[in-house]
């Protein structure tokens, strides 16, 4: 195994999460992202070991106005089955066992990079939930973004268009999560989300680059089956095209944010559900700054939700993921 310098945690990495004491400090993940859509997500298990195949409506029967002593047609709906696939996300975590057992703080130390890596196994997780696309990353799963990107599709009565040209743009997403609805899917017959094994000591061979040498290590070993699975299309919606370089908080240029938002609201048949909207840090500080620009008899307000200052547009939660940052290309 080659490159153990840029894979694995060096000395110099084990001194910045000690403190005087030898105890291993809190590590204040700066580069975490916040990507509360993947706390959101419902997770149901499919009816495949690698998918979820499900019908979906695609013509309703019309009924008949019969007059006296005439017949009537008999009609039918009609349907189309949709298999949605699971991708399986994986990743190893291997550490020097003398690095690791360093002051005695094995355990310790083991936990800090399992938390890394975990957060790596959730962004990616999130970023393919997004814009994940069978097409190009055959391994992956297809997210939101492929299947909500055509203003002439079959489903583009749930996408608005905020009137961005460029290819800088942003999007906010609606979503009302549930079965039947817009859901997560996990293998049948498993479990879902992520999960960690420790592999415990292992000798890992061909330590040098140029091959050759053998170390002893700790390994842990991560993996998660996920798909995405939309049941109906008329629960996401997704406000795309917004021009983020013009954004401002009086809405003199750029898209107005919050009536479009009002606007996605009367697209799904219902609010049943988990519902919420998704945007990026810097629209959601666009919106925070409407607030605090006095816009007369606004919408928008804090809740508290499961004990969480949050905030609402009307009675729906407005979340922030962090990989709805990527710029994104016009939508037509």
């Amino acid at each position: 195994m080659a490159g153990l310098a840029t894979t694995h945690p060096t000395l110099a990495d084990v001194a910045k999460t000690l403190d005087p004491d030898g105890k291993v400090a809190s590590i204040v993940e700066i580069l975490n992202e916040t990507n509360e859509m993947n706390e959101d997500a419902v997770y149901l298990e499919g009816n495949l070991p690698t998918g979820h195949r499900h019908s979906i409506r695609t013509g309703i029967p019309v009924p008949t106005w019969r007059a006296l002593y005439a017949g009537v047609s008999p009609t039918r709906s009609t349907s189309a089955q949709v298999t949605d696939n699971i991708g399986t996300l994986e990743a190893y975590a291997e550490v020097d066992k003398k690095l690791a057992d360093l002051n005695g703080n094995t355990n310790a130390f083991r936990l800090s990079e399992d938390r890394a890596h975990m957060e790596g196994m959730s962004q990616e997780l999130q970023s393919t939930l997004l814009y994940g696309n069978e097409g190009t990353e055959p391994a992956a799963f297809t997210g939101l973004a492929p299947r909500y990107n055509s203003l002439s599709a079959a489903n583009s009565d749930n996408i608005i268009d905020a009137g961005g040209t460029g290819t800088d743009n942003g999007s906010i997403w609606l979503i009302v999560w549930g079965p039947k609805k817009v859901h997560m899917i996990y293998p049948k017959g498993s479990k879902g989300g992520i999960s960690s094994d420790d592999k415990g000591q292992v000798t890992i061979e061909d330590i040098d680059s140029n091959g050759g040498g053998r170390m002893e290590a700790y390994r842990t070993h991560y993996k998660a089956d996920a798909g995405l699975a939309v049941a109906d299309w008329r629960y996401a919606v997704r406000i795309c095209n917004i021009d983020k370089s013009l954004l401002t908080n009086d809405k003199a240029t750029g898209a107005d944010l919050v009536d479009l938002m009002v606007q996605s609201l009367e697209l799904p048949p219902n609010l049943n559900g988990r519902v919420a909207f998704y945007v990026s840090r810097s629209i959601r500080s666009m919106l925070r700054r409407q607030m605090l620009d006095g816009v007369k008899n606004s919408t928008l307000s804090w809740e508290k939700i499961a004990g969480k200052r949050v905030m609402t547009l009307g009675e729906v939660p407005v979340r922030r993921v962090d990989a709805l940052a990527a710029d994104e290309a016009r939508v037509v």
